[in-house]
């Protein structure tokens, strides 16, 4: 072909039109890049994308979410919580990541109740919810949870100076109180002189009370829980206030004296009314539960054999404790031949039963699970002792798994099948000694070769 200045104009126009278009299809491609994105997860299992319950739960989430991550000014932290959070928004965009750093609103910070470096506050159609273990199935959870639309009353007996859940003093509820409120459970106070249990009821608390129930009352708390009413039962050491008929009707029987814990002395804590629980058994309550809960001046409960309830301890104390009949003064020791009982004991008991939803004389209502926790101690709850160790996360998990909140999504945790690599003796001795002895040996033998290669020319 015979350059010419024509043939020469063409080319040069063939290239810039080919760099115009090319950069336009350039430009095309990074426009369409931001109305479509398209993401793919090559790990294992999947690891990186949400699971498919999760998902459905997004797709019935209408209005937006929005999520204030309680983060210091730490890389690491704040990434790992925007790509947690990044795999939620990728099947809803209109979730709203907000970073607050903790140590620049301090007030902020008592006023939500933030107690944890990089705890999440999830929020949706005016409710809250705190998550303070960052994964996806305590963030799915807690989407669920201001989710629902139903109301939850838990109603705390009052008139015989049981501790308040909106009181401010030291043996009250106050802190928990508002601890159920961020969790969306509304709490309500009832007199049973003045009103019955509300039918609304999804959990009744009695509290400790300080004088005795009169015994209309007390029929009232035990026809509750035969029609199917689930309890929780904060009892003190020595003070049933009249409820014996009903600690006999849920099969149970608070042993005379107080829980004495010689452990707690490693902790330095000097009063011996303490008692620690450090170990905890597979139960719904308790799963994954690790921390030390601390409960002062408990009573021990006993389980007696009733074909109605299942009776499942959730709290024992260590083999170092005993229930001290004497006064707590002084040298104080287990006296074996008393009726001082040795430790390990329980503190705390889970019970479940089987009964119909609303009249129990219809039989086309069908059955529940109905469930019941007996406490020897209603101290680790209130307002001095709450902070402790895991008293606050125990307490929640009571009213959760008491409100049959434990039928949460279950989202089991995704790992990669290869993270490990296990060899045997003789590979290990292969790879050993090929790096000790083989690989010198190697660059010796190369290094002279080359050496006598350049002498010979």
């Amino acid at each position: 072909m015979q350059i010419t200045p024509r043939s020469r104009l063409l080319l040069r126009l063939q290239g810039w039109v080919f760099a115009v278009l090319f950069i336009g299809l350039i430009g095309l491609l990074a426009w369409l890049s931001t109305l479509y994105v398209y993401q793919a997860d090559w790990t294992a299992g999947g690891r990186n994308t949400i699971s498919v319950d999760t998902r459905k739960l997004l797709a019935e989430l209408t209005d937006p979410v929005t999520i204030t991550a309680w983060a210091s000014e730490d890389a690491m932290l704040r990434k790992q919580i925007k790509d947690l959070v990044g795999s939620y928004q990728r099947f809803k965009p209109d979730i709203e990541l907000e970073f607050i750093n903790p140590d620049t609103a301090p007030e902020r910070v008592r006023t939500e109740g933030v107690t944890v470096d990089g705890e999440l506050v999830v929020g949706y159609q005016g409710r809250g919810e705190h998550v303070q273990v960052r994964s996806e199935q305590k963030l799915t959870n807690a989407l669920l949870r201001v989710s629902r639309q139903d109301e939850r009353w838990i109603v705390f007996l009052t008139g015989h100076g049981e501790r308040d859940p909106h009181g401010e003093a030291n043996a009250d509820l106050g802190a928990f109180g508002k601890e159920l409120e961020r969790n969306g459970i509304k709490v309500q106070n009832v007199n049973l002189a003045e009103n019955p249990i509300p039918k609304n009821t999804s959990l009744l608390v009695i509290a400790g009370p300080r004088v005795n129930l009169l015994p209309g009352e007390v029929a009232m708390v035990r026809d509750f829980v035969t029609q199917g009413g689930n309890l929780l039962w904060l009892a003190e050491p020595g003070k049933p206030a009249g409820l014996e008929s009903l600690a006999e009707q849920l099969g149970i029987a608070f042993l005379p004296g107080v829980v004495v814990d010689a452990t707690t002395q490693a902790f330095g804590i000097d009063d011996p009314s303490f008692a620690l629980v450090t170990a905890y058994p597979a139960h719904e309550v308790t799963r994954e539960f690790k921390s030390v809960t601390v409960f002062p001046e408990a009573a021990a409960l006993e389980i007696r054999e009733d074909p109605h309830w299942q009776a499942t301890p959730i709290l024992s104390t260590l083999s170092r404790s005993w229930t001290e009949l004497g006064e707590l003064k002084g040298e104080i020791q287990f006296d074996e031949n008393t009726d001082e009982r040795a430790g390990p004991l329980n503190i705390g008991v889970a019970l479940t039963a089987t009964a119909l939803s609303g009249d129990a004389a219809d039989t086309n209502t069908p059955p529940h699970e109905q469930r019941v926790i007996v406490t020897g101690d209603g101290d680790f709850l209130s307002n001095t002792y709450l902070g402790n160790a895991g008293n606050l996360d125990l307490g929640l998990n009571m009213v959760h798994w008491l409100s049959h909140d434990d039928a949460f999504i279950d989202i089991r945790v995704k790992v990669a099948p290869d993270t490990t690599l296990e060899l045997g003796r003789i590979a290990q001795g292969v790879i050993g000694l090929g790096a000790l002895i083989g690989l010198p040996i190697l660059l010796m033998t190369s290094g002279l070769v080359i050496w006598l290669r350049r002498r010979r020319r």
